[in-house]
């Protein structure tokens, strides 16, 4: 693929904004939280646009209490990037930012690992934007045009830091529809790259992503430890991966010494690079693949009466928006209903969520709910979040939860 790099960018030039807010977003803004609503906003001195340097001023006193990017189509109207008192926004401030962002991920880059996440949004100062690494490769996605005016001077400090081969830049949903933007989904903008699916590492595994029209920005690494260990756990078993995606549950087990994988997907196309994700690695044992809506998969597993030793259920965000929580939560329950069922004598069934607005208790006690109603003896083993390089900066920022339950009898 050759070099599509846009220098439109720097073309860019942020107004700085003048901005008081109302007492409570005030001292939500005090306290570090990385998200100011347009309703909060008190005073600002002009109109701004998208990307324009927000600084905020306490109320009273005077003084700037932190500094945002503006973003005028989002009821989050500025996306904090500094707390405390003011900061030139520049190059350097980019560049410190990154290389601390770095410095946390050092102990994955020791573990036969190189994919990781480098900037994992608000949690690293950067709302609205996550990088991806995976092995020479590096893929930016932008969820707000706040980053725009940027993107040239945050691409030279990450290549910095990361030595990559190739930039990719990826847009979200409502970013690909903008007609202000001179990017388009899936752009090179720096290096070369020879083929859209690129082969990356994971504890040792490896596995293929495509970093041009894959999912997020290819793969979901957040997922990591918790592939790793039920890979470990499934050695000599049976394992069933529902919502399997590109196989990540399924490649680790069999790689690990599985005697049999299924996975489940209703896309034949994800179903597809699981295929190519389990060729990639060493195994011997057998890999199946069952195409369809998961719930109706498992019903017909369990009416065929087939029980697997290990039972993997990580499905798709089901709560988007608040109005889903109320439907997301039933069908929460009825796959742990279903896990359990197909649960082996002394099985393991480890559910997760990734809706944000389901929160992690929330989520555990009602599998505990469930579980408990079934009538079966087991014991919660473990719960984890997000892997390492998705460090939590705020309650808002925890999306992912996981449990294992062993069944005892």
């Amino acid at each position: 693929m050759d070099d599509k790099t846009h220098n439109t960018a720097s073309e860019i030039e942020p107004q700085r904004l003048a901005v008081k807010l109302i007492a409570a977003a005030e001292k939500r803004v005090m306290q570090g939280h990385p998200w100011v609503f347009s309703n909060s906003i008190k005073k600002i001195n002009k109109v701004g646009k998208a990307g324009d340097i927000a600084i905020i001023f306490h109320k009273l006193k005077n003084k700037i209490i932190g500094i945002g990017l503006y973003d005028p189509e989002s009821p989050i109207a500025i996306k904090m990037i500094h707390h405390g008192e003011g900061a030139t926004i520049d190059a350097q401030f980019f560049q410190e930012k990154i290389h601390i962002a770095y410095s946390k991920r050092m102990d994955l880059l020791v573990s036969d690992t190189d994919s990781y996440r480098l900037i994992f949004g608000e949690a690293d100062g950067f709302p609205g934007l996550i990088a991806d690494v995976y092995a020479n490769v590096l893929v930016i996605k932008l969820y707000s045009r706040i980053w725009i005016p940027y993107l040239n001077l945050i691409k030279e400090a990450m290549l910095e830091v990361t030595n990559s081969m190739a930039v990719v830049l990826r847009l979200s949903r409502n970013l690909q529809s903008s007609k202000q933007l001179n990017y388009s989904d899936g752009q090179l903008i720096y290096g070369e790259l020879e083929n859209e699916e690129v082969l990356f590492r994971e504890h040792g595994i490896q596995f293929l992503a495509n970093v041009i029209k894959g999912h997020k920005t290819g793969y979901f690494l957040d997922h990591r430890h918790n592939r790793k260990q039920v890979g470990e756990w499934s050695r000599g078993k049976t394992m069933l991966d529902v919502f399997s995606y590109a196989g990540g549950f399924s490649v680790h087990a069999l790689a690990n010494g599985a005697e049999s994988v299924t996975s489940v997907d209703i896309s034949p196309q994800a179903l597809e690079l699981a295929q190519n994700n389990v060729h990639l690695n060493e195994h011997h044992g057998k890999h199946l693949v069952i195409q369809g809506d998961a719930f109706k998969v498992l019903k017909e597993l369990i009416e065929k009466k087939t029980t697997y030793d290990v039972v993997v259920i990580d499905p798709p965000s089901f709560a988007k928006r608040q109005s889903e929580v109320v439907m997301a939560k039933k069908k929460y329950k009825q796959l742990a209903q279903l896990g359990q069922q197909l649960s082996a004598k002394n099985g393991l069934l480890v559910l997760a969520s990734c809706s944000s607005r389901v929160s992690a208790q929330e989520f555990h006690d009602l599998n505990n709910g469930v579980l408990l109603r079934s009538d079966r003896n087991f014991k919660l083993i473990k719960k984890t979040q997000h892997d390492s390089d998705h460090p939590i900066s705020f309650k808002e920022g925890a999306y992912l939860k996981c449990g294992y339950y062993r069944f005892l009898d």
